[in-house]
Formats: C-alpha cells, sequence, structure tokens
C-alpha cells in the first residue's frame, strides 16, 4: 500500500494477508471463519494542529454555518473527535491543477478537481489529492458520512487504507467565499474503474500488466501458474479481482456497515497497492473522457441507534442490507464473465429474468436463449462458468438468490470452488456435488450424444443424481414440479434421419413438458407437453432444413402421490426377478462402496429401492397443427404423425406412460418410464423467438 499522509506504513505482509490461504482457509475443509490480523497504530497527527488546520473555535464556528436540517444528521460525535483523525485543510494549501470534471454519473451537486498538496508541513507535501467539491445538501451529507464511516473503520483496522479510498480531511469554505460549499480531500489513484477496463477491446492483457500478475499473485488465489489460454487467464483474473472485492465488502460487514453502492463504476482498481478500491476515484485526470464517482458516503448502518441486540428487526435489517450487496456483487461478477451483460440491452434481459421472480438457478438457459444455443462452443464467458462442474453457475446462483435469505455470504463465497484454484483442496458441499452432477449431464447432451461412451456416461450421471435426490417427499414435488421444462435426453433408443429414408423428412426442434397445478389442496397435475417440428420437403433437405413448422400438443392429467422405484434384477440360473442392484447399476454400487462416496451417500449398502413420486394419469388428448399445405392432405398429416413418433421418446407422445419421478430440484428433472427408460429435463421459462 503505498499511501502517504495520515496512514501510517503497513507491517510487512499486511497487502497479502487478505490472500493468504492460512487466512482463508485454503483447504476449505471446516468453516473457518476470515480473520483479518495485524498490528494497528492511530493515524499520525500533526505536530501542530494550528499549521494545517484551523482552531476548534474557528472549526466551531464553520460548522455553525450549516443549514438546520442538516446539522441533526450530519457528524455524530463532536468536531474535536473528527480532528482527530481528519484534517481540516486550507485552500491555500492546495496548487489546483486544470483537471476537473463533474462527479459520478454526470452529477450536478459535484464537482471533482485535482490539486497538489504545497504545504511544507504537511506529510501530504509535493502528493496529488483529490478535491471534491459538494454543494447541494444532500451532496454535503455524503461527504460528512463519509468522515464518519472512516472514523469508524479506520482506527480499528488498517485493511481499511487497501480496499476502500482514503479521505485525508475536508475544507469548509468561510460564509464570505461560498457558504453553500463543502470540500472533501481524499487520495487520487489515477486508474480506471471496472466498468472502464470492461469497455476495453485490449482488458484482458492491460490488466494483466496493471496488476503485474506473477507466480506469487496467482499462488493467492490458488493457483499454480500463469499465461495460458484466454479462458484459463480471464478466470485466473476474475478470481483474484473477486476475491479482493469480496474481502473488501466483508470487511464493511463485519464492522456493521453495508456498502449499498457496488456497481462497476464504483469499483476502482489501484496500480499503486494492486488492490480493488470500493468508490474510489475511477479515471485518469489527464483523459478528457474522465469519470469520477464518490467515497463511503452512503454506506448504511446494520442498526440505526448502534446497539447490536438480537431483536428481530434489527436481525432482518441487517440480513437485508447484507443480501442487497451480494446481488450486487452478483451483477459485477455476471459482468465481469460474460461481457455481453455490458449492452443496456442485454443486462436489461438478464435483470428482468431476476425481478419477474425465476430461480437464477437457470441463468444459463436464459444466457442460451439469448446467445443462441451454439455460444457454449465460443463463448468465453459461458465456457468459464461452464469448468469444474459448472461452478461459475452455482457460485452466480447463490449470489443472486431470490430471497435474501438463500444468498451466500463473503466468507463462504471466498470458500466456493469457483474461486479457489487447482492448488487448494476444496470439500465439495452436497449442494455443489448434485450442481456438478446436472451441469455435467446438460454438457453432454449438447454434444454429439449417439455414441455409445457418452450414453453411457449420461446413464452413469442421472442414476447418482436419482440416488441423491434432495426433494423425495410429495410436498416437495407439488411445489417444484409445476412449471416449464425442456426435454435434453432420453435413456431409451434413439431414432435420426442420417441411415433412414422415410416418406416424410421431419426435424424434430425443442420439446417442452408444462406441468400446471391444478388447485392447491389436492396433488393433482396437468402435463402437457409441446412438440415443435418442421417437414423439410425436397431432395436438399440435408442443406436446407428450413420446411414447413408444425406442432404436437398432448396433454394428459395426473394424481401424484408417494411410491419407490423398484430395483429388479434376474437370476441367470433361475430366471427369476429379485430385489437389488441390476447388471446395469453394479459399478454404480461399488462406486458408492469407496471412500469418496461413502462419506457423502445417505446409506451404507446400496439399496433395493429409492423413494419416489409415483404418477397416476387420465386421459389424453392429442392435437397437431400443420402449415399450409401440409394441413390439406389427411395421408400427409399420418405420415408426419408416425414420423414423429418414431423419433420422439414414447412417453412424450403418451404421457400415460410415465409413472413416477426421481429427481426434482429447481433446475433439473428426471422421469421414468414404464419400460425403465429416464428422461431428462431442464427448467425453461421462454421460447427462442422471446428473447430475440
Amino acid at each position: 500500500m503505498a499511501f502517504c499522509g495520515t496512514a501510517p506504513a503497513p507491517v510487512s505482509g499486511s497487502s497479502s494477508l487478505a490472500y493468504s490461504p492460512q487466512n482463508l482457509s485454503a483447504k476449505l475443509i471446516l468453516p473457518v471463519p476470515l480473520r483479518f490480523t495485524g498490528l494497528f497504530s492511530n493515524l499520525v497527527r500533526k505536530k501542530s494542529r494550528g499549521e494545517c488546520c484551523s482552531s476548534l473555535r474557528s472549526a466551531a464556528s464553520a460548522s455553525s454555518m450549516e443549514s438546520p436540517e442538516d446539522a441533526p444528521s450530519t457528524f455524530s460525535v463532536c468536531l474535536e473527535e473528527e480532528l482527530d483523525h481528519v484534517i481540516r485543510f486550507k485552500m491555500s494549501d492546495f496548487r489546483i491543477l486544470d483537471s476537473v470534471s463533474i462527479g459520478l454519473g454526470g452529477r450536478s451537486d459535484e464537482i471533482v478537481f485535482e490539486g497538489m498538496v504545497k504545504d511544507s508541513c504537511s506529510s501530504l507535501y509535493g502528493k496529488r489529492v483529490v478535491l471534491r467539491k459538494l454543494s447541494t445538501a444532500q451532496a454535503k451529507r455524503r461527504g460528512k458520512r463519509a468522515i464518519e464511516v472512516l472514523k469508524k473503520l479506520v482506527r480499528r483496522k488498517l485493511l481499511y487504507h487497501s480496499y476502500s479510498m482514503q479521505v485525508h480531511g475536508y475544507i469548509s469554505l468561510p460564509a464570505s467565499d461560498d457558504s453553500d460549499s463543502f470540500i472533501l480531500v481524499h487520495g487520487y489513484h489515477g486508474s480506471f474503474s471496472l466498468r472502464h477496463w470492461l469497455e476495453r477491446s485490449d482488458w484482458l492483457p492491460t490488466l494483466e500488466a496493471t496488476l503485474a500478475l506473477d507466480e506469487e499473485s496467482v499462488r493467492k488465489v490458488g493457483e499454480d501458474r500463469t499465461g495460458g489460454p484466454a479462458v484459463s487467464r480471464q478466470l485466473r483474473l476474475i478470481r483474484i479481482l473477486m476475491r479482493d472485492l469480496l474481502i473488501g465488502v466483508n470487511y464493511l460487514h463485519s464492522h456493521g456497515l453495508a456498502h449499498t453502492e457496488l456497481t462497476l463504476e464504483n469499483v476502482h482498481i489501484s496500480p499503486v497497492d494492486r488492490h480493488i478500491k470500493k468508490n474510489g476515484l475511477t479515471g485518469d485526470f489527464q483523459r478528457a473522457n474522465s469519470s469520477y464517482v464518490g467515497i463511503l458516503g452512503n454506506a448504511a448502518d446494520f442498526y440505526k441507534d448502534g446497539s447490536k441486540d438480537s431483536s428481530l428487526d434489527k436481525l432482518d435489517r441487517r440480513e437485508m442490507m447484507i443480501a442487497f450487496d451480494m446481488r450486487c456483487v452478483g451483477f459485477i461478477m455476471a459482468k465481469m464473465v460474460m461481457r455481453e451483460l455490458m449492452d443496456p440491452l442485454v443486462f436489461a434481459k438478464f435483470k428482468s429474468f431476476l425481478i419477474k421472480g425465476y430461480d437464477p438457478s437457470c441463468l444459463r438457459e436464459l444466457m442460451l436463449e439469448i446467445l443462441g444455443r451454439s455460444a457454449p462452443y465460443g463463448n468465453t464467458g459461458l465456457q468459464i462458468l461452464d469448468r469444474n462442474w459448472g461452478a461459475g453457475w452455482h457460485l452466480l446462483s447463490l449470489l443472486l438468490a431470490t430471497k435474501p435469505s438463500q444468498r451466500i455470504s463473503c466468507l463462504d463465497a471466498l470458500r466456493h470452488p469457483f474461486l479457489c484454484g487447482p492448488r487448494w483442496r476444496v470439500v465439495s458441499s452436497m449442494d455443489i456435488i448434485r450442481w456438478g452432477l446436472g451441469s455435467t449431464a446438460v454438457r453432454i447432451t449438447e454434444e454429439y450424444i449417439y455414441r455409445k461412451p457418452q450414453r453411457s456416461r449420461l446413464a452413469h450421471f442421472i442414476d447418482l443424481m436419482e440416488m441423491l435426490n434432495p426433494h423425495p417427499k410429495p410436498k416437495n414435488w407439488l411445489d417444484l414440479l409445476p412449471g416449464k421444462w425442456r426435454l435434453l435426453y432420453c435413456t431409451g433408443k434413439h431414432v435420426g434421419l442420417t441411415l433412414r429414408e422415410p416418406p416424410l423428412r421431419v426435424l424434430v426442434g425443442d420439446v417442452h413438458l408444462t406441468v400446471t397445478r391444478e388447485s392447491k389442496l389436492k396433488a393433482n397435475l396437468s402435463f402437457d407437453s409441446d412438440i415443435g417440428f418442421s417437414v423439410m420437403i425436397g431432395k436438399d433437405w440435408p442443406l436446407d432444413k428450413a420446411g414447413k413448422s408444425g406442432r404436437l400438443r398432448v396433454n394428459s392429467s395426473f394424481t401424484l402421490r408417494a411410491g419407490r422405484r423398484l430395483y429388479l434384477n434376474q437370476d441367470k440360473t433361475t430366471e427369476k426377478f429379485f430385489f437389488g442392484p441390476s447388471s446395469n447399476v453394479d459399478a454404480l454400487a461399488q462406486k458408492f462402496k469407496g471412500k469418496k462416496w461413502s462419506k457423502i451417500i445417505p446409506f451404507k449398502e446400496f439399496p433395493s429401492s429409492l423413494p419416489a413420486a409415483k404418477l397416476a394419469s387420465g386421459d389424453i388428448d392429442v392435437t397437431m397443427n400443420l402449415d399450409d399445405p401440409l394441413n390439406q392432405n389427411t395421408d400427409t398429416a399420418k405420415s408426419v404423425l408416425q414420423e414423429l413418433r418414431t423419433q420422439i421418446p414414447p412417453e412424450v407422445f403418451d404421457l400415460s406412460k410415465l409413472v413416477c419421478g426421481t429427481y426434482v430440484d429447481s433446475r433439473m428433472l428426471v422421469l421414468r418410464g414404464v419400460n425403465g427408460s429416464a428422461l431428462l429435463f431442464t427448467r425453461s421459462f421462454m421460447d427462442r423467438n422471446s428473447c430475440s
């Protein structure tokens, strides 16, 4: 930390303390709390207050010039205590430079300009500082609030100087000069905000050079090398920035403060000490298009009256304020990883998805709808989030959880596998294991799946998911099952168009299953399968797959109740069936006996049955629509229907063949048919056309 002035020189190793694997529980085996240690000494006081500060009487008279409406909410302590940790400057102490800018977002109540301290008696002599002129009552309230926050933080932790903008003091102009002005004096860094970095075309190599990443710096996030492909370099940089940001936000939360204004504009990367600054100066004064932001002027206290009792209202206030900050951190992470969200229109769709109450665990499905189904193969951001069994999507869903009580804390986020490099040993929770199984199954379905090894892997992952089903009770199914689901894969027989010559070429598109709960008092559900397809006419169908569109809808009512899925095996000698693992799950049973799985599997021996949601169907209604001219010929419609029945799983066409559900959570669903085949679904919220 290369800060001069009122801050003392940091203790050796203090700047790297925030990244220390010992302090952050690098092995992440037990939930060890993050501890910030280090020696701390009070700010260096001036040799003579009269040299740079006014007397106490003049300071008191200057403070009396404030408007009456601001007096109760400005300084919470007397001015004498304020002078212990900030300096009251004079305008004559500075040499004003010719760099001037309007404040954050074009605020008309702030004018920001650069100055050089010319008072030889000051410890800041010769240093560049920022003078922020605050004219309105609201702006002055922000500036004085920043001084209050400084008093609360800096006397107790030297980490304040690493993760927030340093406030040196203020200038209160006499009434004869400008009675409505209050000038805040704080540190200058001369770099860009995180938004400015991300908007640069060469942001990745430039930011790597600015942070001077070497082997020592990457080891602090669990990495073991530098360089590599762009995806690895960007993931490494995101880990460094996210860990730095979370440590700083956790520092505020541990002192009873919420930031409330975490945005890309308010996150500043300092090239001096290579730390992220919250609400730091963002921009280079030498640039005409510089932008500047405020300091911790909008930081809010968890407890209004300063007490820390355990009343329900105050706990709710604290939880809501922490959850709000974590949601802002989630937005920052999303924009860092997926630069498409820097587009206001794309980010509006992203944010609208969350505002409508949709589960953020399905954000990947949303981004695929926005960016296209082929995006995972060429989009760097999606590849980063898909790494490590989809750990990035899991962390993003926890940061943006719909319910504030479900959002992850700073300390838990620092232990998340996405932010831990390969050198750190991470013991994943059961929730992350389930997430990884589902994410890997989804990624396999997006590849060419007709080969036997891939089909075997998918069946294996589905069996693992069923063993770890978190919601076996019917009441959980009634809450999670309703919604729109997209079919990903079926373990049954697959029939395509390559090696056949049907009378009509039918290309099946998305297959959706919509589940609706008919009554909250009863366990009655309505299943509606929707199959989109196109009929290709002519011999050029391998090159031209436009064709004539059509749609097949199948509707049926179901009753859901508790049941069990039985594992049957056939004795080869007696040819009789008995309960127990069959040959296709023998490998699964052997895997569960290993040390890795035995610690997390809820049973010691492979069971002969598992709890499931039994489905009893009613009548079935089938409807098919075809475009002109296919709808004019009955024989053509019959041929199309026959071809559809050949290609799609029989359980989708005849819903009565669905007998039970074996896995469900907020984003994945597994249903079993009467012949034992499994249908894997992922939750979907909109058609592709709605995001175009």
